[in-house]
């Protein structure tokens, strides 16, 4: 395991995230489970399903990340067009792949049925698959992009076949003060400067039982310099005249 920063860029696609129709429940888990593997989501968007936006924004992200990601526009029907995207971006043909047409047609259908799913056989030529643990069509991967299904339960099936080479891992930490984010702003400042790039210092507005406060989280990769953060910024909360509240830690504590 790498201690240099990996990142990854997640694409969702689809008219009917952006028009509100359906919700995204893809970007939470996609994120959580890459920092399992040490890789940073650096950046998320969400896109139409138009060739031209769907093309740069995976050229863009793919040379300035070492993972793409993308949901959704690998369907049956006419408006998924995320395959033939794909291979225009690398200037591939796209090609039914043997594998897939195989899988799609163990499972009867109508000849019009059949023909509308066989369009989920279509892939960029050379693209190697990405297993779904559900049975049905596979995703595909070429190069540093991987593309999946947009449905949360096939993309669930499908990320933990992906083998990522990730840096270290993300630690957080956190504790909450009842106290606004203007009240402890200044202080905040200054212990992120302290630490630099290696601390990630966030805070984030609750109110719990009619209670305003605010959650100050800490990320990095030590674990011993995120307790020191945490100590720094417990004393921030003391000088502002409060007392630190519930403290959490997402790794062991001896």
């Amino acid at each position: 395991m790498s201690d240099r920063r990996v990142t990854a860029s997640v694409l969702i696609i689809g008219n009917e995230i952006l028009s509100g129709r359906t919700q995204d429940l893809n970007l939470q888990y996609i994120a959580k489970h890459l920092n399992t593997r040490g890789v940073v989501v650096a950046e998320a968007h969400v896109i139409p399903d138009i060739r031209d936006v769907i093309v740069s924004s995976v050229n863009s992200a793919r040379s300035r990340h070492d993972y793409v990601l993308t949901t959704g526009g690998i369907g049956p029907t006419h408006d998924d067009i995320t395959a033939e995207c794909i291979a225009a971006a690398f200037e591939l043909p796209l090609v039914v792949d043997e594998t897939i047409e195989k899988r799609i047609r163990s499972r009867h259908a109508p000849p019009d049925i059949m023909e509308n799913r066989l369009r989920m056989a279509r892939i960029p030529k050379g693209a190697r698959l990405i297993d779904n643990l559900t049975g049905g069509p596979p995703g595909f991967s070429i190069e540093n992009v991987y593309v999946m299904a947009g449905i949360p339960g096939v993309l669930q099936a499908m990320l933990p076949t992906i083998e990522f080479q990730g840096g270290s891992t993300i630690r957080s930490c956190s504790v909450t003060a009842y106290m606004g984010e203007s009240e402890i702003s200044r202080e905040l400042s200054t212990i992120q400067e302290q630490y630099g790039s290696t601390i990630d210092l966030g805070s984030y507005p609750f109110n719990r039982n009619g209670r305003f406060g605010t959650t100050l989280v800490m990320r990095g990769t030590d674990t011993e310099e995120l307790c020191n953060a945490l100590e720094d910024v417990k004393q921030a909360i003391r000088r502002r005249g409060q007392e630190p509240g519930e403290v959490s830690y997402d790794w062991e504590q001896n």
